[in-house]
C-alpha cells in the first residue's frame, strides 16, 4: 500500500497534509468482502470529513477527551488534536488506523489510535466517557445508525456532544428523527462542503 498521494487541506488557518492511497479500488479484497462486506471506504477523502474537520478546527477544545468513530484517513481527528483535544481515532479497518497514525506524525500532532468495531464497542466504553464524539459519513447504511444510536449514551460524558457530518444519505433522516425521538437535542449546521447535508450536533438536553 505504498502507492500514496499527498493532499494539503486548509483547516482553521493551518495546512494539514494527508497521505492516502492513490487508487482506493485497488484495495478491494474479494475474501474480505465475502466475510464482512468490507469495502475500503476509509481510503477516500470524503467531503463530510472536510466539513467536520473545518467545524471542529475552529473550536478551542482545551484538552477535551475526543473520540472519532470511523476515522478513515483521520482528518477530523487531526483537526481536533490541533484544536487541543485529547483524541482517540478509531476505525474497524486496521489500515485506516495505521494511516491516521502516520498522518498525525506527519503533521506533528499527538493522538491515540485503536482498531475497533461498533458491534464490539467495549474498548471504546472502557476508555470513556468522552466529552466529544466525532463521526463523518457513517450513515451510508441503515444498520450503521441502528448500531450507533444506542451506543452514544454509553460513550458520552455528562454534557458531552456528538458532531456528525452527513452528506444527505437516505438512512440519515431516519437516524436523526430517532435521535430526536429519544430525547436528544439535534442541531443542524449547514456546511459548504455538503450542499445536501450538514454537520449535526447531538447532545442530551441541558
Amino acid at each position: 500500500m505504498e502507492d500514496l498521494v499527498e493532499e494539503v487541506v486548509a483547516i482553521a488557518g493551518r495546512d494539514l497534509t494527508l497521505l492516502r492511497p492513490r487508487d482506493a479500488e485497488a484495495l478491494l479484497d474479494d475474501e474480505a468482502f465475502e466475510h464482512e462486506e468490507f469495502l475500503p471506504y476509509w481510503a477516500e477523502l470524503w467531503p463530510s470529513a472536510l466539513a467536520l474537520a473545518r467545524a471542529i478546527g475552529t473550536r478551542a477544545l482545551h484538552g477535551a477527551r475526543t473520540l472519532e468513530l470511523g476515522c478513515g484517513l483521520g482528518l477530523p481527528s487531526l483537526a481536533a488534536a490541533a484544536a487541543g483535544g485529547r483524541v482517540l481515532a478509531t476505525d474497524w479497518a486496521p489500515d485506516a488506523v495505521a494511516m491516521t497514525a502516520r498522518n498525525a506524525e506527519r503533521n506533528g500532532l499527538v493522538l491515540d489510535t485503536l482498531a475497533c468495531s461498533w458491534t464490539e464497542p467495549e474498548a471504546l466504553i472502557e476508555r470513556g466517557p468522552w466529552e466529544l464524539v466525532l463521526a463523518s459519513d457513517v450513515l451510508y447504511e441503515a444498520r450503521n445508525g441502528e448500531a450507533l444510536l444506542p451506543l452514544l449514551p454509553r460513550l458520552l460524558a455528562p454534557r458531552g456532544e456528538v458532531w456528525l457530518a452527513d452528506p444527505g444519505r437516505p438512512a440519515a433522516e431516519g437516524f436523526f428523527a430517532r435521535a430526536a425521538g429519544a430525547g436528544l437535542d439535534v442541531v443542524r449546521r449547514p456546511a459548504a462542503e455538503l450542499p445536501r447535508g450538514a454537520v449535526y450536533r447531538i447532545r442530551s438536553p441541558a
